[in-house]
């Protein structure tokens, strides 16, 4: 037998949590399809109507995204241009109608290895906030996320928020993604970056890759070598297959680990040179 809980605030939620357990339903387009024919059971604990955890803040010092925030609204947000990679990355995910539903924490407590939103978020230096009766920490997400639909967060935690520091606003950024088709597809690769161009030269870049490991990669020793270099068409000539070394791409039905890593390669070229187009 199923027992179902709707809390109004974050306070009920947690204390839910921490009296019983349950498993968290927000959006619910992770959360139907992995029943599959079978009814759900347990604690179900419908977070959906907690206003606390939606909307966007913008302060001086960092933006704070809500973990109920969907991918329309998201898509809908006023937001710096370096979010472009993740607006991008926002309408790959599903159709409109899962759009309208699924939500960014729901995404990012999902973990699958081919999740769109991770890349452009590891590019702006996401964090995520999770919340439990005891209290609340902070995490870099890419701590959070372990592997494949492995993360850090506790049985009695909500992520609640994204929080992404100030500093790339005015950087132009790019998501990349290959599929077997153009929509309604899981990754074969993805390519998130973000370029910040300062008197004509790469002031900082960060790039990150998903769905050729368990989790999404920042390229960090590529990253390192396009600091200060000339912000030019052709630019992306720059990456060698060792700034891939991050990576463990595996064989499945979508694509062989070599497939995954010649099409890295070919994918973060595009994207660095269209961080730096026109610049």
């Amino acid at each position: 037998m199923t027992r179902y809980a709707r809390p109004n605030t974050l306070a009920e939620a947690v204390h839910l949590l921490a009296q019983g357990g349950g498993t968290l339903l927000a959006g619910g387009t992770d959360f139907y399809p992995a029943l599959g024919d079978r009814p759900a059971t347990g604690s179900v604990i419908d977070i959906s109507r907690i206003r606390e955890m939606k909307g966007v803040r913008v302060t001086a010092e960092e933006i704070r995204i809500g973990g109920l925030i969907t991918w329309s609204e998201l898509l809908a947000s006023s937001l710096p241009r370096c979010y472009d990679a993740l607006k991008s990355a926002a309408r790959e995910i599903g159709g409109v109608q899962i759009q309208n539903r699924g939500t960014v924490a729901g995404n990012l407590c999902n973990a699958s290895p081919a999740a769109d939103s991770v890349p452009p978020l590891l590019v702006l230096d996401a964090e995520v906030e999770l919340l439990s009766e005891s209290g609340n920490r902070r995490m870099a997400l890419a701590e959070f996320i372990l592997g494949n639909r492995k993360t850090l967060r506790r049985q009695n935690e909500i992520l609640t928020a994204v929080i992404v520091p100030r500093g790339l606003d005015e950087a132009k950024s790019v998501f990349l993604k290959l599929g077997a088709r153009r929509y309604l597809v899981i990754s074969i690769v993805m390519v998130a970056a973000a370029v910040k161009v300062n008197g004509g030269v790469v002031e900082e870049a960060r790039v990150a890759v998903g769905a050729c490991s368990a989790q999404a990669q920042r390229l960090r020793a590529l990253e390192q070598s396009l600091t200060g270099a000339p912000a030019r068409p052709g630019m992306g000539a720059m990456v060698r297959l060792e700034h891939l070394a991050p990576l463990s791409p595996i064989d499945d039905v979508r694509a062989t680990a070599s497939y995954r890593r010649d099409a890295a390669l070919t994918l973060v070229a595009r994207a660095l040179d269209a961080c730096v187009e026109n610049s």
